[in-house]
């Protein structure tokens, strides 16, 4: 075999596009790699490049209107992903080192990091404690005693 076959190509032009895919957002990319597997079957298959351009073509809008919205849906929550600081608010974490509001000085483990802490409340919360996070500013948490629900 001197050269590669049409199918040889839809199938490493399907790949190529797949690796696109992983580095790109929204599933559009995979529409055209839907596309290229159908045309690469009709290359198997000895069906001509206009059919092969057409089966392509087919493909590749039945998977962008009928698989890309059924795909998108399931894939997202439908809200947002938060990262880097506003990941932090709402979070618990424990007290490693007691929060004096009058010093402004104390430690907080948040998912095992070690960040400065202060509170708002107007009590000191002793090491051990369980807090949330309210804000973030720079590198310290602002946080406020976890409500368990008891009075008291």
């Amino acid at each position: 075999m001197d050269a590669l076959e049409p199918w040889h190509i839809w199938t490493i032009l399907g790949l190529i596009i797949v690796i696109g895919e992983v580095f790109t957002a929204g599933f559009v990319l995979a529409c055209f790699a839907i596309g290229c597997i159908v045309a690469a079957a009709l290359a198997y298959w000895q069906l001509g490049i206009p059919w092969q351009l057409v089966g392509f073509s087919a493909a590749s809008l039945a998977a962008f209107f009928g698989v890309r919205p059924f795909a998108l849906k399931h894939m997202s929550s439908g809200e947002p992903l938060k990262t880097n600081v506003d990941a932090m608010i709402g979070r618990g974490g424990v007290v490693s080192e007691r929060l004096d509001p009058a010093t402004g000085k104390g430690r907080v483990l948040v998912d095992g990091e070690d960040w400065w802490g202060v509170t708002d409340s107007a009590r000191a919360v002793e090491a051990g404690e369980r807090v949330v996070v309210v804000k973030v500013d720079g590198t310290k948490l602002i946080v406020e005693p976890e409500t368990t629900g008891r009075e008291g």
